[in-house]
């Protein structure tokens, strides 16, 4: 396996050079108190070192011996807590933590690359950081001041992690028939009973204390998800004097055996009687859950996109090493006994194909984080603006990221040809590990039905609008010649989107299914379509581009290859999205 190497040039060539993000700070009074351009290059260059040097070279031997469990306590992989303990040394347990608790509050467009680096060195070893990540933000979020101080500020140095507790054996999606029951105290307090499945790092050996939000119900709370709470129950008690006191009543029951991600700890979480705290109100824990749901979702989403850049790195290192067979157009390396795979059509179809979804993806990823910082730090028109656009987005990003990053693995693989299928090249590793990402936090059918269903048709397609009027200012704005290559198929699929959506949108009228039928390739045309979008920009600026000519003439030329050869995905994804429900509905139960 190639040694993993951030691509930090093209990270900041997003920040700085496509979406202005030091000026986008600057304009945001919160986010100008924060952070510059330097103090932003140095966290990456920082996080850099630390997923090259400490994570990555984990990530094999974490495979290959997994956690560990005996008597209800878990143990992981060598090398594991060392590293934590470095990396929350290091201050990045707070990256985009609340400052007020002892978070560093930085902005998204930057934690997400910060998570891109994590997933790109080992999966397994950023759910841990993430996972407390997104209860810290829920907690921030919702949280009275009194747990914010007592949980918050030690989630933020890494002395605690957290989970969250949410699926139950006969409760997956469906979170209202869950049947865990907190019973109110006369201090406050709850006891939580009940027993969580697939629980990400609910037990483990990293930190001194594990925080658990967990959703509940009360005994007498109304049916469905209308009376889902939300509780905080820490593994150890906390005495007043903030010392660790005794084991609540939480233990791991046992964990999962999985295809992948084996270094990260899935755990079966059994709450008899513990002590909980309520966050945010009674009977809105599912809007409170939502808060780290999104996050995580998008999160996701970037470790579709980490495991794609890991792929591509390994997959080019090895077909520029490894020579086998002879051009179709003549000899090429006259001195070696065969040329190197770059020399076949169908190898640099499937390199090309992971480098431009790849560099798409990156770029739509900080369209999404950039909203999300503008969201949450601006005001008036443009934040509420952005917070439509997060909404509409974080289904996309989650799932079209993750069916692009198995995809991008799935081929790097194909390119070692029988090494990729055996394990000590790592290739194998990283498609076994990314195919979890299409399915937990809201499998990818029902990210489709999410948008489509409640994003879309829920809107009657003003959410919708919000994007295709921003793409569509663009085209119009856009009179530089050179870029009409890129304008006119970005305008094309922009209208057969804005089509699609109206068919949909009339079909359903009078069938309902046609949503259900036709959400997943809907998302695909959205996705790729939203990509076109930010392709053109990366090819503008770099058509402008006076410097470092070899960067930006690879910018332009894998720009060329996404709107000659990938966009046009789009026109198989319509016409099956517009064939209607009987396909699929006219079939019996008896004959499938």
């Amino acid at each position: 396996m190639a040694d993993y190497q951030v691509p930090l040039k093209d990270m900041n060539f997003l920040l700085y050079d496509v979406f202005n993000a030091d000026k986008l700070w600057q304009s945001l009074p919160t986010l100008a108190e924060r952070v510059d351009r330097d103090t932003a290059e140095a966290i990456l260059q920082g996080c850099a070192k630390i997923a090259e040097q400490e994570i990555a070279p984990l990530s094999r031997n974490g495979d290959e011996t997994g956690v560990t469990f005996d008597a209800g306590n878990v143990t992981t992989a060598p090398g594991y807590k060392e590293a934590f303990k470095t990396y929350a040394e290091g201050g990045w347990t707070s990256l985009g933590g609340d400052p007020d608790f002892g978070g560093m509050g930085m902005p998204k467009m930057l934690t997400a690359f910060h998570e891109e680096m994590l997933c790109s060195a080992d999966i397994s070893f950023s759910l841990y950081p993430g996972l407390t990540a997104g209860a810290g933000l829920s907690l921030a979020k919702h949280g009275s001041e009194a747990l914010k101080t007592r949980y918050l500020t030690r989630m933020y140095a890494g002395d605690w992690a957290a989970s969250m507790c949410l699926t139950e054996a006969h409760a997956g999606t469906d979170l209202g028939m869950i049947r865990t029951k907190a019973v109110p105290q006369a201090d406050d307090s709850y006891l939580v009973s009940g027993t969580k499945i697939f629980i990400t790092a609910g037990e483990h050996d990293l930190t001194e204390n594990i925080v658990h939000l967990v959703l509940a119900k009360l005994p007498d709370a109304p049916d469905g998800p209308r009376g889902i709470s939300l509780f905080l129950v820490p593994k150890f008690h906390v005495n007043d004097d903030e010392t660790i006191g005794e084991q609540n009543n939480v233990s791991c029951g046992s964990i999962e055996h999985k295809m992948g991600i084996h270094a990260s700890a899935t755990c079966v979480m059994n709450f008899d009687g513990a002590k909980g705290y309520l966050v945010g109100e009674l009977n809105k824990g599912l809007a409170c859950m939502f808060t780290m749901m999104n996050f995580e979702r998008i999160g996701v989403g970037i470790q579709g996109l980490g495991a794609a850049e890991r792929s591509y790195q390994n997959a080019l290192e090895y077909a520029k090493d490894r020579i086998q067979g002879r051009s179709l157009s003549g000899v090429k390396s006259p001195d070696a006994q065969a040329d190197s795979l770059l020399v076949h059509g169908d190898v640099r179809r499937m390199l090309l194909n992971m480098k431009a979804l790849n560099e798409g993806s990156r770029a739509l990823s900080t369209y999404v984080a950039m909203q999300l910082d503008i969201a949450t730090y601006g005001t008036g028109e443009e934040q509420a603006k952005a917070d439509q656009l997060v909404a509409l987005m974080t289904p996309i990003a989650k799932a079209f990221f993750t069916d692009l990053g198995f995809e991008s693995t799935v081929a790097g693989q194909q390119v070692f040809g029988g090494h990729g299928y055996v394990r000590e090249w790592g290739q194998e590793q990283l498609v076994r590990d990314t195919r979890i990402s299409q399915i937990y936090e809201g499998t990818n059918g029902i990210q489709a039905m999410d948008l489509l269903a409640r994003k879309v048709a829920g809107s009657k397609g003003k959410l919708v609008l919000v994007f295709l009027e921003e793409v569509r200012a663009y085209i119009q704005e856009s009179k530089n010649e050179a870029m009409q290559e890129f304008i006119q198929p970005l305008a094309n699929a922009t209208d057969e989107l804005a089509d699609l959506t109206e068919h949909l949108l009339l079909a359903a009228q009078t069938s309902p299914e046609e949503l259900g039928c036709a959400a997943n390739d809907y998302l695909h045309v959205f996705g790729y379509t939203a990509m076109a979008f930010v392709w053109a920009k990366m090819a503008e600026v770099s058509l402008a581009a006076n410097d470092d000519k070899s960067f930006h003439e690879s910018k332009v030329r894998t720009a060329r290859y996404y709107f000659s050869r990938l966009l046009p995905r789009c026109q198989s994804l319509i016409t099956s999205a517009k064939s209607g429900q009987s396909a699929l509905f006219d079939i019996d139960e008896e004959l499938f």
